[in-house]
């Protein structure tokens, strides 16, 4: 049987978890975010993307053998820094998708949490610097100017959640990046990649905002407006032919 996700309760005095992923659908569209903390109604699921969760183990398994050796990995040296693979005794927590790095937001009295990929340290500054794993198949070389914003997004949201916990980290983020070389005249059971390494200066400002923002939204007694242009808000409101109802809430 699966396991009832916990639904928030204002009544509740115990912190509730908020992930990430949940943060970012709260911006996105409001009334989703109600829907699925307040009511258990959540979007529909899509398919898994198992290669690149493969991909994701794959790398991890790669710059854990240069941790426990305390080298550096060769991608590294393109930072210009002297950087090691981070030894921490919760990075293992930190990387699971079900724990992550968790912070209690007093305000709000969320936990907040996510699940990083990996973390470096800069060896002269005693900073850490939150690194992601990501893949792709692009036609044209993987830069900054063409990467997903919301990866970016992402990252900050993860340097704000290592700061929680009270530790000094860069703005700048990296991305290791996977480009499945689609140029090859065959398959051969191997898929072959160009690993390229992003950088960008990010910012988590926005974050506290989000989340106190989030934390409004689930007080309310009904849901609010959808969020602009939101796709599942339309869908719903055509499917009911202009107009549907939630516990009394008219959208």
């Amino acid at each position: 049987m699966a396991r009832r996700k916990k639904l928030y309760d204002p009544t509740d005095p115990e912190p509730f978890p908020v992930s990430r992923t949940k943060i970012d659908l709260s911006v996105e569209c409001p009334r989703c975010f109600y829907l699925d903390r307040r009511l258990g109604i959540g979007r529909p699921s899509g398919p898994p993307f198992l290669l690149n969760l493969a991909v994701d183990q794959l790398l991890k398994k790669e710059f854990d053998a240069y941790r426990e050796r305390s080298e550096a990995h060769p991608i590294m040296a393109e930072t210009g820094r002297n950087l090691l693979p981070a030894k921490h005794d919760d990075l293992n927590s930190w990387r699971h998708n079900f724990t992550g790095v968790r912070v209690h937001h007093v305000a709000t009295n969320f936990t907040l949490f996510g699940a990083i990929d990996d973390l470096w340290e800069d060896q002269d500054t005693g900073e850490y610097l939150v690194v992601d794993y990501k893949s792709t198949a692009k036609k044209d070389e993987v830069t900054a100017a063409n990467v997903w914003y919301g990866y970016w997004r992402q990252m900050e949201f993860y340097q704000y959640l290592v700061r929680g916990l009270g530790h000094e980290v860069s703005s700048l983020g990296y991305l290791v990046y996977a480009n499945g070389d689609k140029s090859r005249p065959s398959f051969e059971g191997t898929l072959h990649f160009d690993m390229s390494l992003i950088s960008r200066e990010c910012n988590d400002g926005w974050v506290e905002d989000a989340v106190t923002s989030a934390h409004a939204v689930l007080q309310r007694g009904n849901p609010p407006p959808p969020g602009k242009d939101c796709s599942y808000c339309l869908y719903r409101m055509a499917e009911e032919g202009g107009a549907g109802s939630i516990d009394g809430a008219v959208f």
